[in-house]
């Protein structure tokens, strides 16, 4: 990997930002750590999912094969909730004060096919510290299949990549979960970063949640229905929850406005650490409750960059403080108004990455800071 350092002495943007929301914290007694309201919450979907996955599977109300299909997709968009708001918090120690607890809770990612352990380098270490930064952040590397900035290779089929990005997004999680990990499993890295060595409790983990996966998943449902039944159920559902985990991820990174950084060789870049992760980042459809609770928060994106290890519960609180302080420095403060703007934004950023090979957005002085 390149050698990419910021310039955390040009400011005291970060500093100053703490201590105003850790007074927020120490005022309003507010514990930054999840509360009933994310157990609730994480309730609540694990009974949806579950009543899913049986309806789905074993179908007890004798329901027609439509209505079990609906019963895959509702699965699909409850598992990726699951992700947003439970799993990613607990990876992220926010859900609890206890670490054993985040430990356990974050084991969710591996009850749906994931791996905690490698996911938390993925996205606790490379992606919060190199976002947006170009052959590091793996976030944005599916190049040849997708174009995600400027400075990546332009093919042909990229021209329509705004077109064919819903089938990628709806391939996603299946990718995830039966070649993405094995593929970081078994050369040992994440992108061009090496990965941790994995113990053999870590080893174990690996293994055998892999196989449950497989068992519950795949095994018990074709046992149960057959072969065909299963595949279109599973293929639902994962295309649900593949183009969900797609979309809102996207939407935090890959919109107008947001910077890139290019990490082909030793980068230095020329702003504090904070203040690119406030550029490269974006927050989206703030105001609305609904979106906010599903996506567990990731619609401020901005804020959880910024303090990951505080719960998503608090982030309409801190934005406010978030905001001002970015106005108080002259920092762009990313926001879209409404979750369908940012989609259309995405999709317009996507098409000119594709369309056009020597598109190069309008804060490119930014992007490369040799």
């Amino acid at each position: 990997m390149a050698k990419i350092t910021y310039n955390n002495k040009k400011g005291d943007f970060y500093p100053t930002l703490k201590k105003k929301v850790n007074a927020y914290f120490e005022e309003t007694g507010k514990t930054k750590t999840g509360t009933w309201a994310i157990y609730h919450k994480a309730i609540i979907l694990y009974i949806v999912a579950i009543g899913c996955f049986v309806m789905a599977v074993f179908n007890p109300l004798d329901l027609a094969n439509g209505w079990r299909l609906l019963s895959c997709a509702i699965l699909g968009l409850t598992s990726a909730s699951i992700g947003f708001n439970v799993m990613h918090d607990a990876c992220h120690g926010a859900y609890s004060t206890k670490q054993w607890v985040n430990d356990a809770v974050g084991l969710s990612l591996n009850v749906l096919g994931g791996n905690a352990f490698l996911w938390k380098q993925k996205h606790n270490i490379i992606h919060h510290t190199y976002t947006n930064v170009d052959e590091v952040d793996e976030d944005i590397m599916k190049s040849p299949v997708i174009r995600h900035c400027h400075t990546q290779k332009w093919v042909p089929a990229h021209k329509a990549q705004h077109m064919y990005l819903p089938l990628v997004y709806a391939l996603s999680s299946f990718l995830w979960i039966f070649v993405m990990d094995f593929q970081k499993y078994f050369t040992g890295k994440i992108g061009t970063t090496n990965a941790w060595k994995m113990n053999t409790k870590e080893q174990l983990i690996f293994w055998g949640t892999k196989l449950y996966y497989v068992g519950v998943f795949v095994v018990l449902p074709i046992s149960v229905v057959g072969f065909l039944p299963f595949l279109a159920g599973f293929f639902t559902m994962h295309a649900v929850m593949g183009l969900a985990l797609g979309i809102v991820f996207q939407l935090a990174h890959v919109v107008e406005d947001t910077h890139f950084f290019s990490g082909y060789e030793d980068t230095k870049i020329d702003e504090e650490w904070a203040v690119a992760q406030v550029l490269t980042t974006a927050n989206f459809a703030r105001k609305n409750k609904l979106v906010n609770w599903y996506v567990g928060g990731l619609n401020f994106q901005i804020e959880h960059h910024l303090f990951p290890r505080i719960s998503h519960t608090n982030y309409p609180a801190i934005s406010e403080i978030v905001k001002a302080h970015c106005e108080e420095y002259g920092v762009q403060y990313n926001d879209a108004p409404t979750m369908f703007g940012a989609v259309r934004s995405h999709f317009k950023m996507m098409r000119l990455f594709g369309q056009d090979k020597d598109f190069v957005p309008a804060n490119a002085h930014l992007h490369h800071a040799h």
